[in-house]
């Protein structure tokens, strides 16, 4: 549905109803939409330790080597990308 400005203020309770029943919901100026009103869903957070097994890394990921080039990296302005 698509209600104006001034329907939308005078009626903003009922739109969230029908937000909240997944219709969609459409405010317009002067006939041009302007914006959406939706259902509002919170994001999904995985529980700590959802990923254990499931990564595959480098078996020398920890290795001095391995901490040599990435200190390297951070320190070397020569491979610093330039803004």
């Amino acid at each position: 549905m698509q209600v104006n400005i001034l329907e939308a203020k005078n009626s903003l309770s009922s739109l969230i109803v029908a937000a909240e029943r997944n219709e969609e919901v459409i405010i317009a100026r002067n006939g041009v939409p302007v914006a959406k009103l939706v259902k509002f869903t919170a994001n999904k957070i995985a529980a700590p330790g959802a990923w254990k097994g499931q990564v595959a890394y480098a078996a020398d990921w920890n290795s001095a080597e391995t901490n040599s080039e990435v200190e390297n990296l951070f320190a070397d302005d020569h491979h610093a990308p330039t803004a």
